[in-house]
């Protein structure tokens, strides 16, 4: 199983969140971007990827929203089109925050659970049966790496992750870069997906 954790240092850890303005609800469109390019292709989802949303936003940080989708998620794409409703997914990811019980990791979908768990804890947590690879512009080549089937790889926002928790993933973990350019998050999660495609892992 491949595994993404992505880091927001803003998005709301609120249901109440507006999905007409979804850049003042703490970036979360950047969340919706990652979390559209981590499972939609042409024609099918990835089924064989999971997907740890971290938000550290107002009112309630923090948060873990743990995602694997099926066909049948409810969240749909047109045959044709290149696009899948950002409304749709806003509405999961307001679902899954107002599923929320103190103390208790709950699913409150279908393979969705959402729960109250620091970036750090979550990684220490996947790194006992996964491979860690930390996105960082220092880190080493993509392409040079030595990548085993059960991965996981964690990225920050449009700020990156924390200077304190990145440096002491850095000691621990290996580094990892997609290339001399500065891309958005969503633009990584590609990157990733098709370097794993290419090693079908």
């Amino acid at each position: 199983m491949k595994h993404f954790v992505y880091f927001s240092s803003s998005a709301s850890t609120s249901p109440g969140f507006r999905t007409e303005n979804l850049m003042k609800a703490g970036r979360m469109d950047i969340a919706i971007h990652v979390l559209i390019n981590t499972f939609f292709i042409s024609r099918q989802i990835r089924e064989d990827v999971k997907l740890h949303l971290i938000f550290y936003g107002m009112p309630d940080p923090p948060k873990h929203i743990e995602i694997t989708l099926k066909q049948n998620s409810g969240i749909e794409k047109e045959e044709d089109s290149l696009d899948v409703s950002k409304k749709d997914v806003a509405g999961l990811i307001k679902r899954a925050l107002r599923g929320y019980k103190k103390e208790e990791k709950r699913e409150v979908l279908p393979g969705i659970f959402v729960e109250k768990k620091s970036l750090l804890k979550v990684i220490e947590e996947l790194s006992k049966k996964n491979d860690i690879f930390i996105l960082d512009k220092k880190g080493e080549d993509l392409r040079k790496a030595k990548i085993s089937e059960n991965c996981v790889f964690v990225l920050g926002d449009h700020d990156g992750l924390p200077k304190k928790e990145l440096k002491r993933l850095r000691k621990k973990f290996l580094s990892t870069s997609v290339g001399p350019k500065i891309y958005f998050a969503s633009q990584i999660i590609s990157i990733l997906n098709n370097e794993l495609d290419r090693r079908n892992i």
